[in-house]
């Protein structure tokens, strides 16, 4: 029987990884207008440091320093003003009577202001939040989601993680956990394979949260 749930907070709590792609988009349009939002999508997960690093190669930018402090600054203020719950996350984690936890690549005091945002921090306490920033290694390695079993003292066969990328599933999967894929997040376009979630090690793969509910009752 499942009592405990760990959240990814980004694309499965909060709407966020398309207001990163969308940062990313608005700053290369200077250079490329013909770029759109879709192109960034697949560093859905990442931490955006690692984004970064990836973008100044591929784009071969020099003043790697302006370039971040220029990201963050267009991140930070559409968070701010954007920032949304995915589709059905409020009613499902308002109903649900089990444990729950966040367990993310972002940094905790991002999370807390994100929470505080969508009107939810009530539903996670600062102790059941767990971030990149109080571990030695990001998601894909598991040490968020072994730190959230070892303190929590939870029981593997008893919790379930919800991820929404394949960065996530793997970090879930390698701490022994059991994860269902979420694509709820406007990032998971159309064209945007599922298999990145399977093949990572996903259970199951669902794109509404009407359908954890029934799914958990099976393990």
């Amino acid at each position: 029987m499942i009592k405990n749930i760990i959240f990814d907070f980004d694309g499965v709590i909060v709407d966020s990884e398309v207001l990163a792609s969308k940062a990313f988009a608005r700053y290369f349009s200077k250079l490329d207008p013909s770029l759109k939002e879709e192109e960034f999508y697949s560093y859905a997960g990442m931490k955006t440091l690692q984004v970064i690093d990836l973008l100044s190669k591929k784009f071969n930018i020099s003043e790697k320093d302006k370039f971040t402090h220029d990201i963050y600054e267009i991140i930070s203020s559409i968070y701010l003003k954007e920032l949304q719950l995915v589709e059905g996350a409020e009613k499902y984690i308002k109903n649900s009577k089990k444990n729950h936890y966040i367990g993310s690549n972002s940094n905790k005091d991002r999370i807390l202001e994100g929470l505080k945002i969508v009107s939810m921090s009530n539903f996670f306490p600062s102790d059941k939040i767990y971030s990149f920033d109080m571990v030695q290694n990001p998601k894909p390695f598991p040490d968020i989601y072994l730190k959230v079993i070892a303190e929590n003292k939870l029981k593997i066969n008893e919790t379930i993680v919800l991820e929404d990328s394949g960065v996530g599933v793997k970090a879930a999967k390698s701490a022994g956990l059991r994860v269902f894929g979420l694509t709820v997040g406007k990032h998971w376009h159309s064209n945007r394979d599922k298999n990145e979630l399977y093949d990572n090690g996903a259970l199951n793969v669902f794109d509404s949260y009407n359908d954890i509910e029934k799914a958990l009752g099976g393990l």
